[in-house]
């Protein structure tokens, strides 16, 4: 990639997330940063800091320009369980357009290989990971008005266990009907949605 002699921190960012959501962040070394960004050592440095910064800053790039878009039929007033079905058909959809197996969930991937030895990682698993959370609990309450808040809260978050595991499987299947049979059966063993 040649050098970017002009840049913004979040041109920065956004290419850093795209390394280091495929290899991850201990793999990642700067001059493997130098060459993905196009963006000289200095550059990373005088920008961020070095790299825990440049990866921390990740996650809000991730949540602007991938999880927002992806989400948003979840977090839309009046979404259902219907959306959170469409939510996990789409991303299983664009994951077999670019190809599976696939990058999986950038969040996903850091939880598992950083955040147990790193808090400021954990703290944006939290944060990722309470927004799938009050998503499900809202379609939820719309979907099973019935279920008691503290109920919806446990499903919810069992919900979001969910979430996390199939986007790590769509990291090692190349076929998207798996995933999306792993999808219908987990929505229909939430018999209690169902009046």
């Amino acid at each position: 990639m040649p050098r970017m002699t002009s840049f913004t921190s979040e041109q920065l960012a956004e290419r850093a997330l795209q390394h280091f959501w495929v290899n991850g962040f201990h793999a990642s070394s700067m001059d493997d940063l130098v060459k993905a960004t196009g963006i000289s050592r200095h550059g990373i440095y005088a920008s961020f800091g070095g790299k825990k910064a440049l990866f921390l800053a990740c996650f809000d790039t991730y949540q602007k320009s991938i999880v927002t878009p992806a989400f948003e039929v979840v977090e839309a007033p009046g979404a259902t369980l219907q959306s959170v079905s469409d939510y996990f058909e789409e991303q299983i959809s664009l994951g077999e357009r670019v190809g599976l197996p696939g990058p999986g969930c950038f969040v996903t991937n850091s939880a598992t290989e950083v955040a147990p030895g790193d808090p400021d990682v954990m703290a944006e698993v939290v944060r990722h990971n309470n927004r799938l959370r009050r998503g499900f609990a809202s379609a939820l309450h719309n979907s099973a008005p019935h279920l008691e808040p503290r109920r919806i809260g446990e499903l919810a978050g069992v919900m979001v266990i969910f979430t996390n595991g199939l986007w790590a499987t769509s990291r090692r299947v190349s076929d998207g009907d798996l995933l999306r049979e792993a999808v219908r059966s987990f929505l229909t063993l939430l018999p209690e949605t169902k009046q």
